[in-house]
């Protein structure tokens, strides 16, 4: 009696399968606790090249090949008109930099003293001086032809510009459809440059 009993303990003890052990799932990242990225003060800040241009004065002018304009070009950087530097480019049709000068602000203005009528001039005045200097700068009358008139007399070491070519000038004058740019820089600094055929680059004349 008693092991008719205990088999069905036996039966149900055999049949039920031994506890498989519990797994669980890791918890997902907070993506919200993440370290943000640093923000990068070493790599310098995009700037525009042109935020800092004050006034430009472009003109086309036949000047290094017969026919075909270059681009004379002045454009005047700084932070204000008064405290600024002004570029001054020669360019090819075909987009070759033949001629750069650096001028300032102070270049431009200082020929003013001439047209004072008083003893001193207004910041407003001096702007507009330096603003009309740069619009008037590529004018017609600056331009002249021939470069050196063929009656022209090579100048004495103390008239000649720095680094006068005799030979280009010879040439120069030799040539009646050569082009001549005149330019004032300062007061009385008056600087003509033209294309050498012979040095195949712009030079500075009488």
């Amino acid at each position: 009696m008693r092991s008719i009993l205990l088999l069905p303990l036996l039966l149900a003890g055999a049949c039920s399968s031994p506890e498989q052990p519990a797994t669980s799932t890791p918890p997902l990242a907070d993506s919200s606790a993440a370290p943000l990225e640093p923000l990068d003060t070493v790599r310098p800040a995009t700037v525009d090249a042109q935020a800092d241009t004050l006034l430009t004065s472009r003109s086309r002018h036949v000047f290094s090949a017969p026919g075909t304009p270059d681009v004379f070009s002045l454009v005047l950087r700084g932070s204000s008109v008064l405290s600024s530097e002004a570029a001054f480019t020669i360019t090819t049709a075909g987009g070759e930099v033949i001629f750069r000068e650096m001028l300032t602000s102070s270049d431009l203005e200082a020929a003013m003293v001439y047209e004072m009528t008083g003893p001193t001039a207004t910041q407003n005045e001096r702007e507009a001086y330096v603003r009309k200097r740069v619009q008037e700068f590529f004018a017609e009358k600056n331009f002249k032809r021939p470069a050196v008139p063929k009656s022209a007399i090579f100048p004495g070491s103390t008239e000649a510009p720095a680094g006068l070519d005799r030979a280009a000038w010879d040439d120069l004058r030799s040539r009646p459809a050569a082009v001549a740019f005149h330019y004032l820089v300062g007061k009385e600094d008056r600087r003509t440059v033209a294309w050498s055929p012979l040095r195949k680059q712009v030079v500075h004349i009488p």
